[in-house]
């Protein structure tokens, strides 16, 4: 891991070395909720993206009163090193990581690989649901340097601030107004934002989910100008959960210091009355 900019993954073997360390909390968050049921890591914790991390009302995620309540009623403290993983090569297990940053939680380690490569390596799993006493976790108030906003990415269109666009190529052309199976996640508008550069997230992963190597990625994002040393990034997807997953990699491991994700994204965007979209590449 040394060629990444910042240590913040963790190989399989070390999260099977770790299974007893009472001062880790492994967290699985999965966009499919019941593959955590049927299985997961040993001790492992399961959230549920929607049901306990999104606002049960208003779109948007959970304020830092009920985001401490929740992991603390989960048995995680702030002392605790958390190792998140998931399924979907980690979309939602990075979400999560970005949102534990934004509370100002900063020991949280993401699992190099998704629980597809867990499984397939054979390692141990359980049905069983660990029952951690319930502990107290502080978070601070939301960090909105990682964090865009709709208005935010509005004024981006005339400045220097990158855009990227972590969707598929055909989201992006506007082919497609949402990935098949995610049409409640749509927009009434197709395409994507003007001037953002079309970088699918899986091209920062191998076959495996595993993440590409510093140099490979950071020649990606510089050729499709991403990040050429100066401007600032914002990352936007569907939903938020890709263009996080985009996020770690330019914030976290190739150390890019202003990069934002925009968690309202598309769904937002193509929605809005009156705000420029394109077409094609």
């Amino acid at each position: 891991m040394a060629d990444y900019a910042k240590d913040v993954l963790v190989e399989t073997q070390w999260v099977q070395e770790h299974l007893n360390d009472d001062s880790i909390r492994i967290v699985e968050v999965d966009e499919n909720p019941a593959l955590y049921r049927e299985s997961h890591i040993p001790g492992a914790i399961g959230f549920d993206w929607k049901e306990d991390l999104q606002d049960p009302v208003k779109r948007d995620f959970l304020g830092p009163d009920a985001f401490g309540e929740l992991f603390g009623s989960r048995g995680i403290s702030n002392d605790h090193l958390i190792v998140l993983y998931g399924d979907r090569n980690n979309w939602f297990a990075a979400y999560t990581y970005w949102y534990l940053k934004y509370y100002g939680h900063d020991n949280v380690r993401l699992m190099n690989g998704p629980r597809e490569k867990w499984i397939d390596e054979g390692r141990p799993t359980t049905s069983d649901e660990p029952g951690f006493e319930a502990t107290s976790f502080n978070a601070q108030p939301g960090d909105d340097a990682i964090r865009a906003m709709r208005d935010e990415v509005l004024s981006a269109l005339d400045s220097s601030t990158n855009l990227v666009d972590v969707r598929s190529p055909a989201e992006f052309s506007g082919e497609l107004i949402a990935m098949a199976g995610y049409e409640n996640e749509g927009a009434q508008r197709s395409g994507h934002i003007p001037g953002a550069a079309s970088v699918p997230w899986a091209q920062a992963v191998n076959e495996d989910g595993t993440f590409k190597s510093a140099d490979e990625l950071r020649e990606l994002y510089s050729r499709k100008g991403v990040i050429d040393g100066s401007n600032p990034v914002i990352a936007y997807c569907r939903i938020g959960e890709r263009s996080a997953h985009t996020w770690f990699v330019l914030h976290e491991l190739l150390g890019e210091d202003d990069v934002k994700n925009y968690d309202g994204s598309w769904t937002e965007w193509g929605n809005l009355v009156n705000v420029p979209i394109e077409k094609d590449v």
